[in-house]
């Protein structure tokens, strides 16, 4: 991580909405287009005909770029994502589209979000312009739980989400909506939102980032739930003490791995100050060794000679800079780190963390 701080960036603010196949995504955002809350909304997906969206378009602007009765603008992406986002807000700085306020971007249902966030953070010319907001994840009620057992790209689309709306809850037997809930909340205990014939209210899906436009405020408590990843912290303790862990679980007959096994959610805490190079120094090092399986890591910082929080932001090797909130949220000045690991030992994780403040020096990663 670089030693360099930052005031915490502007932007316009990028969801990204993910989930594996079938699971309803497509939908959901159909139905999102349709609210007139979401006019100055810009989405990016890869193709119109997935979405019934005939009816709604009003104008069609290159052949790339349609804008909708409500406002919203819809593209498509024809080269790559990082081409779309900087033609699309050229678009917008000459007044050929309406100066939308936020973009939505529909992943397929094999896709890793983690390439988004590292253009989202990588590119010079996206990240003048643009900052993540939120990663939605859906999952279906009648089918998650098969996908959650043999898909890890549904299971790593779930770990790294904010926000959860889990579909096809009508379609459903209430039975299996609780099951799956809980099977999801083990994985992440990010807020969990049931949609209804593929309805969700759009405030429960955006403005989820650290700074929330709307208040003009910083939220640290919504943006990292760290009591409820504290909390899941506390069950798994229980749980391991009372049972074993079967490396399979039965589903339709057969053996299937239990990928979600491997996902822990850990949060650390400090209540000294950190030293910021030595912590860096941890990071990177743990980083270095473990980054394909540190899927995400949210944290505000008690820094040493700061008298601001510093935040870090940052999925699998891909971190956002670090950034300087302009005040601490309230009277907590605890150091709060959120973890979401696969395979990574939770217990190994934080005495990592504990030991690299001592004066002997940094340890090595967690086994």
């Amino acid at each position: 991580m670089t030693n360099n701080l930052d005031e915490l960036p502007d932007g316009i603010p990028v969801t990204v909405l993910t989930g594996f196949l079938g699971s309803g995504k497509t939908t959901l955002l159909a139905h999102l287009l349709r609210d007139p809350a979401l006019k100055d909304t810009a989405v990016i997906i890869n193709e119109f005909g997935e979405i019934g969206l005939d009816h709604h378009l009003i104008e069609q602007v290159n052949g790339e770029v349609v804008v909708m009765e409500s406002g919203c603008v819809c593209c498509t992406i024809r080269s790559d994502l990082g081409n779309t986002l900087r033609s699309l807000y050229l678009r917008r700085a000459r007044g050929d589209v309406p100066a939308f306020k936020r973009v939505v971007i529909e992943t397929t249902g094999l896709a890793d979000p983690a390439p988004i966030v590292q253009l989202l953070i990588e590119d010079p010319l996206v990240e003048a312009y643009y900052r993540l907001d939120g990663i939605i994840a859906t999952v279906d009620a009648v089918n998650g739980k098969w996908h959650l057992f043999t898909e890890p790209h549904a299971v790593k689309q779930v770990a790294v989400a904010d926000r959860i709306v889990l579909t096809k809850t009508d379609l459903a037997p209430r039975e299996a909506v609780i099951e799956i809930a809980g099977q999801i909340q083990a994985l992440n205990p990010a807020p969990l939102i049931l949609a209804l014939h593929g309805q969700v209210a759009s405030a429960a899906l955006f403005n989820v980032g650290l700074y929330d436009p709307t208040t003009k405020s910083v939220d640290v408590q919504r943006w990292l739930r760290d009591e409820a990843h504290a909390a899941k912290n506390a069950r798994d303790d229980a749980h391991d003490r009372d049972h074993a862990h079967d490396p399979a679980s039965k589903h339709g007959g057969r053996a299937v791995s239990r990928h979600d096994a491997r996902i822990a959610s850990t949060c650390l805490t400090a209540t000294a100050p950190l030293d910021w190079g030595g912590f860096s120094s941890w990071l990177d090092q743990l980083l270095a060794e473990r980054g394909t399986d540190i899927l995400r890591v949210k944290g505000i910082l008690n820094v040493t000679g700061e008298d601001r929080p510093v935040v870090i932001h940052g999925v699998q090797h891909l971190f956002h800079p670090p950034a300087r909130l302009a005040a601490w949220p309230d009277e907590d000045r605890r150091s709060r780190l959120v973890f979401i690991t696969r395979g990574l030992d939770r217990a190994s994780l934080e005495r990592s963390f504990a030991s690299h403040r001592e004066p002997t020096g940094l340890p090595a990663a967690p086994a």
